[in-house]
């Protein structure tokens, strides 16, 4: 077998590790007698990978007792509705527009009330992290919302903004369980897995237990209504069973390895082979501020898009693959996931110092 370098930005790498353990257990999971994929949700197996899920997770990120897990559906578009529709009680809301995430999310908020940029980097087509020591915070918002990083601009916010006393919501996708977070600082923290944390399907929301209220915006269906899921322990419909699953398997792989402070080790020490190559490159170059880079995502560019497209296929063609920059910004993009090797990082600039080396000659 001959596994490529998959530097997707989601659905992603996963560890090889995990995809080993899910095919030894395909066909039978311990003595069940059925693969996870054919048991029932409602079942003693599945009801303790389930459990065994969350309980890594809390040790992992250390949540707080008063956080409520949950195991959901819809993927991130999803998330943008459901947020404003159980915590805009005020129909007000406060969005800090760093990226195509964070700006698609206020965009869907404005359907159920009132949503105020209160910072934005679009001036700088999203390619740094403004202020946000000292914001504008409205008096009567009910949120202030961040995607904490940016998996298409390849920014990162280091430092939390001051919401002056608000609720702090974060899409947290692709930089989930890559590096330590104090959880108690949000009121609620959610990522799409397919990122950083397994295959698409499933979305896990973390909520401050008096955030999930009885009384929310009157049109929302029982299905987007936190309090649904948590009173049901994420078994409110039939779960993405398999999907949770794997994602419980990664989660033992990092504990494993050390938790998310080994993994922030591991993931600053990668980016860095990459920023210094780009930092020393004549052809290519990063497209972000350097104090506000993700270790997860960096786009870069050589600044001609048929070069570009160039590369891109050579690339592809020397299995380094989906190095090709989102379809709204163009250029490339390298996503470093916790499941991408140093051996690929190292692969890349191997490549991209041979590619440059044949465009100097």
């Amino acid at each position: 077998m001959s596994r490529v370098y998959n530097f997707s930005a989601g659905p992603a790498v996963l560890p090889e590790e995990v995809l080993r353990e899910a095919q030894a257990e395909m066909l039978e999971y311990k003595n069940s007698g059925m693969s996870v994929m054919e048991m029932s949700h409602r079942s003693k197996d599945f009801e303790d990978i389930l459990d065994e899920a969350e309980k890594d997770l809390r040790a992992l990120m250390n949540i707080p007792e008063n956080y409520k897990v949950l195991f959901l559906q819809g993927g991130g578009c999803t998330q943008f509705a459901m947020v404003p529709m159980n915590l805009m009680r005020n129909k007000v809301a406060d969005y800090i527009v760093t990226g195509q995430w964070s700006k698609k999310a206020a965009e869907e908020a404005k359907i159920f009330g009132t949503v105020n940029t209160i910072a934005s980097s679009a001036d700088k087509n999203f390619s740094y992290v403004p202020d946000l020591s000292d914001l504008n915070i409205t008096d009567n918002a009910d949120y202030v919302y961040i995607c904490q990083n940016e998996t298409v601009h390849g920014t990162t916010i280091r430092t939390l903004p001051n919401t002056k006393g608000k609720t702090l919501v974060a899409d947290v996708s692709s930089m989930f369980l890559s590096e330590p977070v104090d959880v108690s600082k949000y009121g609620i923290i959610w990522g799409g897995v397919q990122k950083n944390v397994g295959p698409a399907g499933v979305t896990i929301v973390i909520i401050r237990d008096d955030l999930i209220y009885d009384e929310v915006l009157p049109f929302t269906p029982t299905m987007l209504k936190y309090k649904t899921h948590a009173a049901n322990k994420s078994l409110y419909n039939t779960p993405p069973c398999y999907n949770i699953y794997i994602c419980g398997l990664v989660f033992k792989w990092l504990l494993k390895l050390g938790g998310t402070e080994a993994m922030r080790k591991i993931n600053e020490a990668k980016a860095k082979i990459l920023y210094d190559y780009l930092d020393n490159s004549k052809l290519f170059h990063g497209t972000v501020e350097k104090k506000d880079r993700s270790f997860m995502n960096v786009p870069f560019v050589t600044g001609n898009k048929d070069l570009d497209a160039e590369f891109v296929n050579a690339a592809t063609k020397a299995g380094l693959k989906n190095i090709k920059g989102h379809r709204s910004v163009g250029g490339m993009r390298a996503s470093l996931y916790n499941a991408m090797p140093v051996e690929g990082v190292n692969a890349l600039v191997n490549f991209m110092a041979d590619f440059e080396a044949g465009k100097s000659c």
